[in-house]
């Protein structure tokens, strides 16, 4: 009997290579090299440190970061001192992405529910199998049409690689949607900008070089759009130029951070904002004010403006209409901003058209210190980004799914389950799905009733591209790139998409031609080499896709603003819509005020032990779900602090401890969205209490489709029991990380 032959390392390696090839899987084993931001010496000690510049994941922002790592890990992560949006600044959320890669409660393999769905009954599924899986069940679809692909704001390489797939299929493009940009008013934003200027992109406003800025609903320092590029801007702009010092305004009917921040806050009736902007816009018109002439050519847009019915609509007296008018005519510098709570409404979009039209009245559109639109993508596949789906395509895609239209369902990036208002129906939808499949690294509660999860990358271990919007004050194109090697058998969702398109072949193989994600990247970004606005130049393409990454982008080296054009929206009177609400105010005497936590962001944070740590910076609430309510409110309910209520609204319930807080109107409840999770993890579900979604009425403003969560009625019931909440000090100054 013959000795086997022996087989060198070379012939190993030869077979494993055709095996990978054979199975259409390389993108797991190809090996590529990580570009330090700083180079490291020639022979790295262990113990040292090496820094790579990446983009922050935790929001839509992007973020340029740079991330500390030492013999493989992950230990720091800073703001990118040479990225011109958030300009080495970073937010508490953006810190804690640390506990996003090292979370104990990640995925460590692709699984399936052997349970049936809700079960939690999950075994690991190997990789290759599962992708033959999920290429047969698209195979087997009888018509593309019955394929849905529902996701938040992923990155911008993910979306155009999914929008490919699908566009090669026949299928519908993905739906993009999630919690945080309803509450911002992405969608809302962006079809106003295409009403006005003609382009869907988001507004940039100047903060930095204005004197004078007016908030309607923007909580700039918080969560909405991009608060650590705000943040900065605003320390610049209270610096001011010349000596002087920058004006804010904030108008909304909570005192939140933004608000204490401002010099002036105003507390406006709900659903009123847009009442205030016209009779701010009418009273400039009227009297003249400012530097820009006689605005005969406004004067059609407030003809049907009356001061005082405004006034008495809005609860802000006449003569703080007026003095807040001089004030923002009369400066040589000074912004509107139309925020996410207006869009929250169903008079949102002439609400918000009506704080836009403040910025033509004074001249600020395309002017330093006024407004903007974001640079898009410098090349066309740079440009194909995630735009956000209005709630009504959402609602559509929920009655296809009820109707049982839809046979395959595909999840990215988005918790419908806890991110919808529970009375939207996605929970008996989702049950008539035959095959769903997540791409969530952590079981959330709509993972929970899919068959498949196949967990992405966190970002730390991802690559990936960004175009910022809202962007900089230049073109923007962040890169992505893995910090540590991923700690688990997780792979990216990009590699899943050209591993589908692999197996299924035809005009899929041909769309996603690319041998891996770092491959479509590096092609994509080559498109930028040799741009004569780059801050860095390369002599050869492979020395420009290294310096991309080093410095953690590509970026034009001055600043390179975009000047919006006026379409004719402008030259009609504009509307005076009322306010309208779910619920009967006899039966539901109070305003539902749902806002997003400043450190849990819309619930995606809630699964990180630092931000729950982290005191509510105006409650000083910790591990905590609350309901706030004014004193007066309080004494007549005969509440305390701590006493658990129930909330009602017209669509469903919730229970959650009182925090009596001075800065809301009497009649206001405000809850902080990001707590009551029922799955998602050990940390998320440590809180006690109820998800506020549920009390959302699932109606939208008619003119944009977009959720108005700002406009439900709720009463409160006490139960007669208290819940005492972690606090760092009780509201009087009393003692520190006090239970009361």
């Amino acid at each position: 009997m013959s000795m086997p032959k022996t087989i060198t390392r070379r012939e190993f390696l030869k077979i494993a290579a055709g095996a990978s090839i054979a199975t259409g899987f390389t993108s797991a084993v190809r090996s590529i090299v990580i570009e330090p931001f700083i180079y490291p010496p020639e022979e790295e000690l262990p113990g040292q440190a090496t820094w790579y510049a990446s983009t922050c994941r935790q929001c839509a922002a992007g973020c340029g970061i740079i991330v500390r790592t030492i013999d493989g890990r992950a230990k720091k992560i800073e703001g990118n001192p040479l990225h011109p949006l958030n300009r080495g600044k970073l937010c508490a959320r953006g810190q804690a992405g640390l506990q996003v890669l090292y979370n104990p409660d990640r995925l460590k393999n692709a699984v399936r529910q052997v349970g049936g769905r809700g079960s939690r009954q999950f075994e690991p599924f190997y990789w290759p199998d599962a992708l033959d899986l999920l290429s047969s069940k698209i195979a087997a679809l009888s018509s593309t049409e019955r394929f849905a692909f529902l996701g938040g704001l992923m990155p911008s390489h993910t979306y155009r690689l999914t929008s490919l797939l699908l566009e090669a299929l026949g299928a519908a493009p993905p739906v993009i949607y999630d919690l945080q940009s309803a509450l911002e008013g992405r969608s809302a934003v962006s079809q106003l900008s295409q009403a006005l200027f003609g382009a869907p992109d988001l507004p940039e406003y100047d903060l930095s070089q204005s004197d004078v800025v007016l908030s309607f609903g923007a909580n700039l320092l918080e969560t909405w759009m991009s608060p650590v590029a705000q943040s900065v801007a605003y320390g610049a702009m209270r610096q001011g130029s010349m000596g002087r010092r920058g004006l804010l305004v904030q108008f909304e009917p909570r005192l939140s951070s933004t608000a204490a921040s401002a010099d002036e806050w105003v507390p406006v009736q709900p659903g009123a904002e847009g009442f205030v902007a016209l009779a701010i816009g009418r009273i400039i018109v009227e009297e003249r004010l400012g530097h820009v002439g006689s605005h005969q050519s406004q004067a059609v847009l407030y003809q049907n403006v009356d001061v005082r019915d405004m006034s008495a609509a809005s609860d802000v007296p006449v003569d703080t209409l007026r003095h807040l008018a001089r004030v923002f005519a009369d400066a040589d510098r000074a912004v509107a901003i139309p925020g996410g709570y207006l869009s929250g409404q169903q008079n949102g979009f002439s609400s918000m058209l009506a704080v836009q039209a403040l910025n033509l009245v004074i001249a600020q559109v395309g002017r330093q210190g006024g407004m903007f639109l974001s640079n898009p993508g410098p090349t066309a596949a740079l440009r194909q980004n995630p735009p956000v789906n209005t709630f009504d395509e959402v609602m559509d895609l929920i009655r296809r799914m009820k109707a049982g239209e839809i046979d395959l369902l595909l999840l990215h990036s988005a918790n419908p389950l806890y991110e919808l208002p529970a009375a939207a129906g996605f929970f008996e939808a989702i049950a008539r799905v035959p095959f769903v499949v997540s791409f969530s690294p952590v079981v959330d509660e709509t993972a929970v009733w899919a068959d498949l999860i196949l967990p992405d990358h966190t970002y730390l271990e991802s690559w990936g591209y960004q175009v910022p919007s809202p962007g900089a004050d230049r073109p923007v194109v962040n890169s992505q790139q893995p910090v540590v090697s991923p700690l688990y058998d997780t792979l990216a969702t990009s590699d899943v998409l050209l591993g589908l398109a692999a197996r299924l072949g035809g005009k899929l193989a041909a769309a996603l031609s690319w041998r891996d994600e770092a491959s479509y990247l590096e092609e994509t970004v080559s498109e930028l080499h040799g741009s004569s606005l780059g801050a860095y130049s390369a002599r050869t393409p492979s020395g420009f896709w290294a310096l991309w990454r080093q410095y953690g982008g590509w970026w034009s080296e001055k600043q390179i603003r975009r000047e919006p054009e006026l379409t004719d929206i402008v030259q009609k009177p504009l509307l005076i819509a009322e306010p309208h609400f779910e619920g009967d105010p006899q039966d539901y005497p109070f305003h539902l005020y749902p806002y997003s936590s400043i450190t849990l962001s819309d619930g995606r944070g809630a699964n990180l032990p630092w931000l729950q740590e982290t005191p509510d910076p105006m409650t000083t609430v910790q591990w905590g779900m609350w309901v706030e309510i004014n004193p007066e409110t309080a004494e007549g309910l005969g509440i305390s602090d701590n006493d658990v209520v129930q909330v009602e609204s017209p669509h469903g319930s919730m229970e959650a401890s009182v925090v009596i807080y001075p800065g809301i109107r009497p009649d206001i409840v405000a809850i902080p969205v990001g707590q009551g999770h029922q799955d998602y993890g050990r940390f998320a579900q440590a809180v006690i209490g109820s998800n506020p979604m549920a009390l959302v009425a699932p109606v939208t403003d008619p003119d944009t489709g977009a959720l108005a969560w700002g406009a439900t009625r709720v009463r409160l019931k006490p139960i007669g029991k208290k819940q005492v909440l972690a606090r760092l000090e009780s509201l009087d100054g009393n003692g520190r990380e006090s239970l009361g």
